[in-house]
């Protein structure tokens, strides 16, 4: 990914939520602080580099890119809710409901993920008959009742379920993974990708969905808002699944380290397949650079608690 994709990157985000002349005040300042402050766009770069390698035209893989991105951040808004987590602090700056007030948290989100979901349909539109219903479904499946949506859900409820790793990562999976599964899984559908490329890339979206959430889990334990850029502790505080708490921080550093090495060995079995899917190797060695500083952040937070 270059210099010159991610500008165009942020700017498309910025961009691709047109915002009329004649829109209430409010919602358009709601909505116009969340397309400039648009956190580190992983996502999109990972679905263009997908879309490149299976085929996709620019156009459409940008248009999915940003509808996938804009689902994400929709996702988070709801997130920080008083009735959810509660939270202070989103990518380094206030919530949105901290400004707006949650009804216009919630119309921000419901504008992002309107327009997400035409972004979406308009990109799936241009693939072939037989894989725009395979890629419909698959993202009504990992965005409604069966993924992102029981996840939430499940995480809601947390206190009234079994707190165990089996619990904790099932929520993961519906909260998580499901959206990262949309990342890598469907512009492969949309570029026709061979099923035996599209179960690998299901595996890679499992280990790295539960692998993110754990290094999310451990910061959540371990870091401070100024580290993180969002509210720390609010796992412990409000009952939330976290991995760290179920199992120990040592057990979900010991978790990670077999999810990424689970993960690697899925990941060098697609590439000899897909030369062109080498790219996930440098955001694999940033998934391990993230996972060392959480295990040394640990351990000085393990001794200073001995000292």
């Amino acid at each position: 990914m270059t210099e010159r994709d991610r500008k165009r990157l942020r700017a498309a985000f910025a961009a691709y939520l047109p915002l009329p002349v004649n829109l209430e005040p409010t919602l358009g300042e709601a909505l116009a602080r969340v397309l400039q402050n648009p956190g580190s766009l992983i996502r999109p770069e990972i679905v263009l580099e997908i879309s490149r390698a299976y085929g996709l035209s620019e156009t459409h893989a940008t248009d999915l890119a940003i509808g996938l991105e804009y689902f994400h951040t929709a996702s988070l808004l709801f997130d920080d809710l008083p009735s959810m987590d509660d939270a202070f602090e989103r990518r380094g700056i206030a919530c949105v409901h901290l400004e707006f007030g949650d009804a216009g948290a919630i119309l921000t989100a419901l504008a992002l993920i309107n327009r997400a979901y035409a972004l979406t349909w308009r990109a799936v539109g241009a693939s072939v008959p037989d894989r725009q219903s395979r890629a419909l479904s698959y993202v009504e499946r990992n965005l409604g009742v069966d993924g992102l949506l029981n996840g939430q859900s499940m995480d809601l409820h947390y206190a009234m379920l079994p707190h165990d790793r089996q619990t904790t990562e099932q929520i993961a999976m519906g909260k998580t993974v499901s959206l990262i599964r949309l990342t890598l899984v469907l512009p492969a559908i949309m570029g026709g990708a061979p099923e035996s490329e599209l179960q690998i890339l299901e595996r890679i979206a499992l280990y790295s969905g539960l692998s993110y959430q754990v290094v999310d889990d451990l910061k959540d334990v371990i870091q401070n808002s100024d580290e993180t850029g969002k509210t720390a502790s609010r796992d412990l505080s409000l009952d939330r699944p976290n991995i760290a708490l179920v199992i120990g921080i040592g057990g979900a550093i010991e978790r990670l380290t077999r999810l990424i090495n689970l993960g690697d060995r899925m990941l060098r079995r697609l590439v000899a397949m897909r030369p062109s899917i080498g790219f996930l190797e440098t955001l694999r060695y940033e998934l391990g650079e993230e996972a060392l500083q959480i295990t040394q952040s640990a351990n000085r937070d393990a001794v200073g608690r001995t000292a």
